[in-house]
């Protein structure tokens, strides 16, 4: 089995065999003649265009069917491109010294993806498309047949050096497995076309991609952003290969789990609806505020909870403030220079100091969308450590309601909970679950604070662990203090999308488990063959050592 590393593209897992997929046009006649006629070579030129242009249109409909009019919109890019003059200019110029019109678009359209390859940021990435339509007349004025990408068989992983958008576009996300490519980027249009369409997508994984020939089995992990050739059993290829439930389940004694999603972006959304989330358990909301120089408007945050909200019309989406601080610096917030960042400023403590304005700012778009959204708004506050920082939370939150009510626009005061990430906020899970209607353990920062051990430390990986005693029992308890406080209890740390945890989760008693879209259906496969075996979670706890729990729960 051999990892490759890259860029995950869409937060989904396929397993499926290799197709190279190359759109390389051989040209014909390339040899400069004496013998050609310019005239002749202007009127093949401009016929291919007339030929491209109708492929345009009718790509550009058909995708504006499947995935979208905003990612439709790249085909009225291919078209300016057709008609610009410093391009038809540049290919008649080219033609009149001598040359033939597959030289002529070979050589103008050549320079000026190189201009757009010198360049940073998007206008890179704009290249791929100049690259796209170069390619789709010289196949045009080569008589060449185009691979049909839209017949492919089952279960095909296709890679390439690089997927130009059209050819993406045309893949059918029921037969594809998975895409992964030599070179290309996360914002290209052929990585948002991949995500719009849900399917498994890795890119920028460099020329050891090469090596993996047609017909070996791989694992494509957009979560990871790795390829796998020749997968053993894994989580990932576990979940890629079970059958994907949409309802909730319940398990084996019959109690509900909710089994919800992490999301990061809006563009994983759809991810997670096609993979049977019930709902969102963390929407992370600090992509609204990085890379950026001002922060966002109420408007724009609006609009986004609202997409989140319109994505799970019969759901729940629990939306978390935002977590700045730690590893987590804002260009814009004056965030002070801190020994050890992840003890100082960060979280909700950043939200109650000098940015209340940036807080309130979001808690408006918040409570707006929550009233005109269709699915049920829940929002968390990150890093509360004392029921102090909790009061002036719900201080602000009814300010905030006092402030729109005042100004008669619509809005609602939602579910409000807690995340437990430190071992104070354990200690006072039963304070704040009297204050609010929900509390979410994240796992990682969790284990982090109770062990004393940084998750990117190699040195003290073996702390780093959520099965250590003292770690569970401060799950054990933050869900007895919890429930006690009549508050409901979720994880949304990473130990809640590991399948063979989810017993001693469920056992545990915690009620919603939120994780990555790619493993939402073995963990809802897992909810329904648990059960809530109190032995076992007793004796799971009574356990002095990490190795103990392993053994306990059968891991390896």
């Amino acid at each position: 089995m051999t990892t490759l590393s890259g860029t995950g593209v869409t937060p989904l897992a396929g397993v499926g065999t290799v197709q190279w997929y190359d759109p390389q046009v051989e040209l014909s006649g390339v040899d400069a003649s004496e013998s050609i006629d310019p005239e002749t070579e202007l009127a093949t030129f401009e016929q291919a265009r007339d030929t491209a242009r109708d492929e345009l249109e009718t790509e550009r409909e058909r995708t504006a069917d499947r995935i979208g009019d905003a990612e439709a919109e790249v085909f009225e890019a291919h078209l300016g491109f057709l008609d610009d003059p410093q391009i038809t200019e540049g290919v008649e110029e080219t033609v009149e010294a001598g040359s033939t019109a597959q030289e002529a678009v070979a050589e103008t359209f050549g320079s000026h993806i190189e201009q757009f390859e010198s360049m940073e940021g998007r206008f890179a990435e704009r290249a791929a498309d100049l690259r796209d339509l170069r390619d789709r007349l010289l196949r045009i004025l080569t008589d060449s047949d185009r691979v049909d990408l839209s017949e492919l068989p089952d279960g095909t992983v296709l890679l390439a050096k690089d997927l130009a958008p059209s050819d993406t576009a045309r893949l059918d996300p029921d037969a594809v497995a998975g895409i992964a490519t030599v070179g290309g980027g996360r914002t290209s249009h052929s990585a948002i076309f991949a995500r719009s369409l849900a399917i498994p997508a890795v890119v920028d994984v460099g020329e050891e991609l090469s090596d993996i020939e047609d017909g070996t089995e791989v694992l494509v992990d957009g979560d990871a952003g790795t390829v796998v050739v020749d997968p053993e059993s894994t989580p990932a290829t576990e979940a890629a290969t079970v059958e994907i439930r949409t309802e909730q389940v319940t398990t084996a004694d019959g109690r509900a789990i909710e089994v919800a999603a992490n999301v990061g972006t809006t563009d994983e959304l759809a991810p997670a609806v096609e993979r049977g989330a019930d709902g969102v358990g963390l929407f992370r909301t600090e992509f609204l505020f990085l890379d950026r120089e001002t922060p966002p408007t109420e408007t724009e945050q609006y609009e986004t909870y609202r997409a989140a909200l319109d994505a799970f019309p019969t759901g729940r989406v629990v939306v978390r403030t935002l977590d700045a601080g730690g590893d987590k610096p804002i260009p814009y917030l004056d965030l002070p220079d801190e020994e050890n960042p992840f003890l100082g400023a960060r979280g909700i403590r950043l939200s109650l100091d000098e940015n209340a304005d940036l807080f309130e700012t979001q808690l408006r778009a918040l409570l707006r969308a929550g009233a005109d959204g269709a699915g049920d708004l829940a929002v968390m506050f990150p890093m509360v450590a004392t029921v102090a920082e909790l009061d002036q939370v719900l201080t602000r939150v009814e300010s905030v309601s006092d402030d729109l009510t005042s100004e008669n626009i619509a809005h609602t005061v939602p579910e409000l909970g807690v995340m437990i990430e430190t071992p104070s906020a354990v200690f006072c899970a039963r304070e704040f679950a009297e204050r609010v209607q929900f509390l979410s353990i994240g796992t990682n920062d969790l284990t982090q604070y109770v062990m004393a051990a940084s998750r990117g430390s190699e040195a003290v990986t073996d702390l780093h662990d959520p099965l250590h005693p003292a770690v569970l029992r401060a799950i054990d308890r933050t869900v007895r203090e919890g429930h006690q406080g009549g508050a409901w209890v979720g994880v949304c740390g990473e130990m809640a999308g590991e399948p063979e945890l989810t017993p001693l989760l469920v056992g545990l008693g915690v009620d919603e488990l939120s994780m990555s879209a790619v493993t939402i259906p073995a963990v809802k496969a897992a909810v329904t063959a648990a059960d809530s075996d109190a032995t076992l979670i007793e004796s799971v706890l009574a356990s002095e050592t990490r190795e103990a729990v392993r053994d306990r729960l059968h891991l390896g």
